[in-house]
């Protein structure tokens, strides 16, 4: 079986020397960069199973390097582990919100960020494996191998965490999920206790903002007051 390519953004030398390390201790494939505009590059030249992006870089940031690869189809469904400050909760948010898959704050353990990047990556594979046929709702069909969606054959832009909800909710149609049961699947249910920063507010707004990007069909996804929200059955209701 081919060892899983990681891909190691950080600016301190003895923070990659200590990763690269520990990493390639445990059998994985490593890569180290630098700056963000390497990052960049080096995602796009041989796309990594992950990637440990630390998000305080000089010139482009750990956040616009996040945002753009969320942005381009052929690196967005790279998993992203952040590396923050302990004082960076505003950046921890902003990248869980632009789809990063889970993070680790500095100093860290390298133990605890083993056990991180081997969650995430069993996460991803398990998604690959088992969630990779395309889950069509009415005018809506989600493609998870592809990372695609589209509505009446027309492509959707969705961020990371947006495409997660809706293919949650499109894999069961009519079944109810409360807020608390999409923060998991958006964002996995292995992040320590304490450390969740996805709350029942932001599934509010990702739902708002998958309703409109869905058009018409955004009057799928429906909310079931004082419990949370469902996808409609299109083929029962019709």
């Amino acid at each position: 079986m081919p060892r899983q390519h990681i891909l190691v953004v950080d600016d301190e030398r003895e923070i990659r020397e200590l990763l690269d390390y520990n990493l390639s201790k445990e059998g994985y494939v490593v890569a180290t960069v630098s700056s963000g505009e390497d990052a960049l590059a080096a995602a796009r030249a041989r796309r990594p199973e992950l990637i440990v992006l630390d998000l305080m870089l000089p010139g482009v940031d750990g956040l616009e390097v996040c945002r753009r690869l969320q942005g381009d189809p052929a690196t967005r469904p790279i998993p992203i582990v952040m590396l923050t400050a302990k004082d960076g909760e505003a950046d921890v948010v902003a990248g869980l919100e632009l789809g990063a898959a889970d993070y680790v704050t500095k100093p860290f353990s390298p133990r605890v960020l083993l056990a991180r990047v081997k969650a995430v990556l069993r996460r991803a594979t398990t998604a690959t494996d088992e969630l990779a046929a395309p889950v069509a709702v009415g005018e809506i069909t989600v493609h998870p191998g592809k990372h695609e969606v589209s509505v009446a054959g027309t492509p959707v832009d969705l961020t990371a965490s947006e495409f997660r909800i809706l293919h949650y909710l499109a894999r069961r149609p009519g079944w109810v999920f409360t807020r608390q049961q999409i923060v998991d699947a958006a964002q996995g249910d292995d992040a320590y206790a304490g450390e969740r920063f996805v709350t029942d507010r932001s599934v509010d707004v990702h739902i708002v903002s998958l309703r409109r990007k869905l058009g018409a069909c955004g009057a799928y996804i429906e909310t079931v007051r004082g419990v949370g929200y469902r996808m409609k059955d299109v083929e029962r209701a019709t």
